[in-house]
Order: structure tokens, then C-alpha cells, then sequence
């Protein structure tokens, strides 16, 4: 099991910051509509992620990578070319990839993913 809490308030490349990661029983969906596993808000370089409790550690894992790379992505000025033009169907792939090759979310292993796409 994933300990959220070692992910509050902490310090990412570029100045950015996970305010914190908690875990939801309520359903979320996304902008447009279709059912979501997590959601982030931005305000400033302060990232705050509200993820659907009960899912399985990769799944949880994966949207992790793919909130952050998203979020990090969104919130910067001038984000790198590599991640420039993602959509939401590039970041899962990447999320997924991240997965595959570094493992389960952690603190090391995000700032791996950030520094491969350049931030």
C-alpha cells in the first residue's frame, strides 16, 4: 500500500509543489464528463490531488505519474518541448510508461519521470 502522506507538501523540479494527496469515497468526473480516478487543481505552483480511494496500488500508482506530468506540464510558463503538445491520451501512455520502467510512485522515482520529459 502506497503511503500518501509521505507526498504532502513536497518539493517537485521547478519550484512546483504536491500540497497533498487525499483520498476520496465520492465519484469524480472529468471536464468532459467521463468517470476519473483523480483530479488536480492547481493554484500557483501548488498542486492538490484528490484521488478515488479503493483502487488498486498500480492503478493509483499510474494516476499519480499522469496527474503530476499533466499538472507540471499546465502550470509552466515555457514546459518542454517532449510534453508540449500531450493530450490526455499521451499522458496516460507516458504515466503508464513511467510505471513500467521506474515502478510504483514515489518520491524518487517522480523526479526520475520529470527530469527524462526535461523539467
Amino acid at each position: 500500500m502506497i503511503n500518501w502522506d509521505g507526498f504532502n507538501n513536497l518539493a517537485l523540479r521547478g519550484g512546483f509543489t504536491i500540497a497533498w494527496i487525499t483520498l476520496s469515497d465520492e465519484p469524480m468526473v472529468d471536464a468532459i464528463g467521463r468517470e476519473a480516478i483523480a483530479r488536480t487543481s492547481i493554484i500557483g505552483r501548488r498542486f492538490s490531488i484528490t484521488m478515488r480511494s479503493g483502487i488498486p496500488d498500480e492503478e493509483a500508482s499510474v494516476s499519480i505519474y499522469h496527474e503530476i506530468l499533466e499538472a507540471m506540464t499546465v502550470a509552466s510558463i515555457d514546459p518542454p518541448a517532449m510534453v508540449r503538445n500531450f493530450n490526455e491520451g499521451d499522458f496516460e501512455r507516458a504515466a503508464y510508461r513511467t510505471h513500467r520502467e521506474f515502478g510504483e510512485v514515489s518520491r524518487e522515482n517522480l523526479d526520475r519521470m520529470l527530469q527524462f520529459y526535461r523539467f
